[in-house]
């Protein structure tokens, strides 16, 4: 594939994402403003989203919008991965208690990716989109993750992590990753104080369900002086969902979720 065509589809992606973001129609400018694009390449691009009728144009407004085809083609995949609302049921009852920014992360090769938030209502608060991914290394829901690996795969995932954030400045000595997985593995939770925010605190439980032969989390995160002072009472919450999931009729045992 040449790598215009890599740069194309990219490009597309994005404006689908910028359409989401602000959901409101947008002027070829100014979606040429907001993502960098030259103005030529965009109209061109434009052009073929509404001949595969992804893009509705208001010729008098001069405005596009995407169609109703975009959202076809992943409203079924909410009802794949969480086949049972059982899933989605917990993930609400914590989040209705604690007012946190609650979550369900997996993994994507030695990143976590958030699949399935609801946005904390507290005054002070750090928001995370859904489908943003981060190196495993830089949060708790990370670690959880790492946990369920053997050590082998451990070091070289660290170390692979290593390499992306050290591109910002950040880097995790092994010895000291491993030995923190073994303890979050020993005690079946993590937490974390200022990752992946400063002034922020997460906890983390793993839940007996994998996606495509995944790991999957459930967590919560705020202010860490929230955090904090709730902590007992929020890790018992998580521990109680992921316990309640297992019980669940549908869940006796750790299931695959297509993905």
């Amino acid at each position: 594939m040449h790598s215009s065509q890599v740069k194309s589809a990219m490009r597309a992606l994005e404006i689908m994402e910028l359409f989401r973001a602000v959901k409101q129609p947008r002027s070829m400018s100014e979606i040429s403003i907001a993502l960098g694009y030259p103005q030529s390449s965009t109209t061109v691009l434009l052009k073929t989203l509404i001949s595969l009728g992804y893009l509705n144009f208001n010729r008098k407004e001069r405005l596009y919008f995407p169609t109703l085809k975009v959202s076809a083609l992943g409203d079924w995949i909410a009802n794949s991965l969480f086949s049972s609302r059982a899933i989605l049921e917990i993930l609400q009852d914590v989040h209705a208690e604690t007012g946190e920014t609650v979550a369900i992360t997996t993994k994507n090769d030695i990143y976590v990716q958030y699949i399935q938030i609801i946005q904390s209502v507290h005054a002070l608060r750090f928001h995370v989109n859904e489908n943003e991914i981060r190196p495993l290394t830089m949060s708790s829901t990370g670690w959880m993750l790492m946990s369920t690996m053997d050590d082998k795969t451990l070091d070289n995932t660290i170390r692979r992590a290593n390499v992306i954030t050290q591109k910002e400045g950040v880097r995790f000595e092994i010895n000291e990753m491993m030995t923190r997985i073994h303890r979050i593995r020993e005690q079946g939770y993590a937490s974390a104080e200022h990752l992946p925010f400063i002034g922020g605190g997460t906890i983390c439980v793993l839940l007996p369900i994998t996606i495509q032969g995944q790991p999957v989390t459930m967590g919560l995160g705020g202010a860490l002086d929230r955090i904090k002072q709730n902590y007992d009472h929020y890790l018992e919450l998580l521990l109680q969902g992921a316990k309640q999931l297992k019980s669940s009729d549908r869940f006796h045992e750790p299931i695959e979720l297509p993905y």
